[in-house]
């Protein structure tokens, strides 16, 4: 924890040594506003720290104004970066042609432009993508399959994923969530990991929301990375309390011709230094006649398991959430958002997440409740 705290802030103090020097080259500052600047910098940086801090001393109201105050400037500042380091290398390539070609270019970018337009852009981004946070979609995927019995098909599981209640994901956002949800009409509901974010303290009246919704066929959850650092104890208190069953590297047959099973974060290792479970052997238990729904929080897909499951619910990506992170997403999981071509006959569904996390914002990857009706091959025939 404190490599990932020193590492957190060098970088995001390196994004606010470079604004406050492109501030400084576009405008000729007073001692007294280069240092009014370098204060609210200072205080950005730690806002995140001091979010915490006031939290655990009990300072709520105080912890959620720093959390939104802090977390939608840490988009802007992001945003911020991303344009500037595109409008640099810009300026670099035509500093570049003016030296191979020994002429003075028509294209410019003086220091002023420089910050300007990088500063539209992260202010005008950040007002949208806070309104395209609260965009909850509906996102419907069919899926025929062999495996699924005529007395099954059409069987909808809703997927949530990534929700992050805390001090900013609150009732309001979560009453969007649960209207899209009951809209879906499921008959399963899961919950792939991130019910809850770090800040877990004083979630009066959620879990309550959550015991509303009741399918025919039950509640299933498990955890993700956060449920471990929000403390593992109070996260499972706390979604059992919402009503789910939460599946631990453990599976269950739920109907004739279905099996659900759940595993752990692969975050556990670092809270538990005892061996971990094994996911293959856990869904070697079950009946491989029946079709096979896995619960996993991040999207990657154990080779050892391929074919002993059907089709894999995943999220913790969040499509990057925003603009430039949906590249490093991309980059880093075999895919970041949608279903992936069956690998050994298993399938894999990644959401794009239904909250937020840090920044109340959402660029290019609005949020998700995720309807997977189950059809039937036979029944499809059939008809």
């Amino acid at each position: 924890m404190s490599l990932f705290l020193l590492s957190f802030l060098l970088i995001y103090g390196g994004f606010h040594l470079y604004f406050f020097l492109k501030a400084k080259a576009a405008f000729t500052l007073p001692g007294w506003a280069s240092f009014l600047l370098a204060a609210f910098l200072l205080v950005m940086i730690a806002a995140p720290i001091f979010v915490r801090i006031s939290e655990r001393i009990g300072y709520d109201r105080l912890a959620i104004f720093l959390a939104y105050s802090g977390y939608t400037w840490m988009g802007i500042i992001f945003l911020f970066v991303s344009a500037s380091l595109a409008v640099d290398g810009c300026r670099l390539l035509v500093w570049i042609l003016r030296l191979l070609l020994h002429k003075k270019l028509l294209l410019q970018i003086n220091p002023k432009p420089a910050f300007y337009i990088p500063l539209a852009f992260s202010l005008i981004i950040s007002v949208v993508g806070a309104f395209e946070a609260w965009d909850i979609r509906i996102e419907k995927v069919t899926l025929a399959h062999e495996k699924i019995p005529a007395s099954l098909s059409g069987l909808r599981v809703v997927q949530i994923s990534d929700v992050h209640l805390g001090l900013i994901v609150r009732h309001k956002r979560l009453k969007k969530i649960l209207e899209a949800v009951q809209k879906a009409n499921p008959d399963i509901l899961v919950s792939t990991g991130d019910l809850v974010d770090g800040q877990i303290n004083k979630l009066e009246g959620l879990a309550e929301m959550l015991q509303d919704i009741q399918p025919h066929y039950g509640k299933y959850a498990v955890t993700g990375n956060h449920e471990f650092y929000a403390g593992l104890t109070n996260s499972l208190a706390f979604t059992q309390k919402a009503g789910f069953t939460i599946l631990r590297h453990e599976g269950v047959t739920l109907a004739d011709g279905f099996n659900i099973a759940g595993v752990d974060d692969a975050s556990m290792k670092y809270f538990n230094k005892q061996d971990q479970p094994s996911e293959t052997k856990m869904l070697k238990g079950l009946n491989r006649e029946n079709f096979t729904l896995l619960l996993k929080h991040r999207p990657v897909m154990d080779q050892e398991s391929l074919g002993l499951f059907d089709l894999q619910l995943s999220g913790h990506t969040h499509k990057g959430q925003m603009f430039p992170f949906n590249i490093i997403t991309l980059l880093y999981f075999p895919i970041h958002w949608g279903i992936l071509n069956p690998l050994d006959h298993s399938f894999l569904y990644v959401s794009r997440g239904s909250g937020t996390w840090g920044p109340p914002i959402r660029f290019l990857s609005p949020p998700e409740v995720t309807l997977i009706e189950l059809v039937s091959e036979e029944k499809i025939i059939k008809d």
